[in-house]
């Protein structure tokens, strides 16, 4: 889920049924946060399953590993560069690119440091049911939407083809893409990540065609095989105003970023997290784990840790 000040990446963690919006860190302290002399971290974790995959590998090993103690907070993306600027959290392990708090805080305040990639690779889009797009072939290009609006209207849609969301607390470019596209669909916001997957699977086990705004890397395909609807080519700047958008969205190689005072003093858990890197099957394998085998994420990050040593034991060195 998630992201682009105008291109968020929406998904509320499965955990907590994904609860409805996060705790704003600026208010908020960590007991754990710059605590002079003790051994701790606050990792800030965002509301989709992949970047609490990332958290609990993460803290895992800085407490298995290296003795610390891990806390970490719930933070949605704006307000987590925030508490990170402040101190409030030390690292955030995956953003989806956010270039007016990157300019604020990494470029001209400097109180924020990039943490290097994540090795994963980001990707909003709109998609069908794989079973319906091969029934229906031309479903998959944009302009051909209108043709089944009606076979993808639900009664929450007005009249019109529903385009399922998921909370409509992120910020999308889903609105600004219809009106644009002057397409005849409704956006319908499932209120989670977890209405919206809960949704996705009804529809798939009655084989219902549908539309929806998602994003890998994402557990769910596995479970649901689903096919990109391709939107007008993505190019530089074409989402840079929001209200006229008209084109699909970036693949965006997702960031870490830490902290400055912890990324210059957080010695070897500070190291570890500028190290932390791994693949998109990695992180959907551990996703996999606690959103659908229903893992706790501490058991998730240990059975994937133990299967893995030759990719995490590079992190410590």
């Amino acid at each position: 889920m998630r992201v682009r000040t105008t291109a968020m990446a929406g998904a509320l963690l499965l955990l907590t049924a994904t609860g409805c919006g996060a705790a704003d860190m600026t208010k908020q302290a960590s007991p754990f946060a710059n605590a002079q002399g003790s051994k701790s971290v606050t990792l800030s974790v965002q509301s989709w399953v992949g970047a609490q995959a990332n958290v609990a590998v993460a803290q895992y090993l800085l407490e298995h590993k290296l003795g610390y103690h891990v806390d970490t907070v719930q933070v949605d993306e704006v307000p987590a560069w925030d508490a990170l600027s402040q101190g409030r959290v030390d690292a955030i392990m995956e953003d989806w690119g956010h270039p007016d708090q990157e300019q604020l805080y990494v470029k001209d305040k400097k109180t924020i440091t990039p943490g290097g990639g994540l090795g994963v690779t980001g990707h909003i889009g709109w998609f069908v049911p794989t079973y319906f797009a091969k029934q229906h072939p031309d479903v998959t290009n944009w302009k051909n939407l209108n043709k089944y609006a009606d076979q993808l209207r639900t009664p929450e849609s007005g009249g019109k083809g529903q385009l399922l969301d998921g909370s409509p607390s992120y910020v999308t470019n889903d609105k600004a893409l219809v009106e644009n596209l002057k397409l005849d669909y409704q956006v319908v916001f499932a209120g989670s990540e977890a209405a919206q997957i809960t949704q996705m699977r009804q529809f798939a086990k009655e084989k219902k065609p549908f539309l929806t705004y998602w994003y890998a890397p994402q557990w769910l395909f596995k479970k649901v095989p689903m096919t990109e609807v391709k939107l007008p080519a993505y190019k530089e700047g074409c989402d840079a105003d929001p209200a006229k958008v008209a084109c699909a969205y970036p693949h965006t190689p997702l960031q870490k970023y830490l902290n400055t005072d912890f990324a210059k003093q957080g010695g070897k858990a500070a190291a570890l997290l500028k190290k932390f890197k791994w693949t998109t099957e990695d992180q959907n394998e551990v996703s996999l784990m606690i959103a659908d085998q229903k893992m706790t994420p501490e058991e998730a990050a240990k059975k994937w840790v133990d299967s893995h040593e030759s990719t995490w034991r590079k992190w410590l060195s």
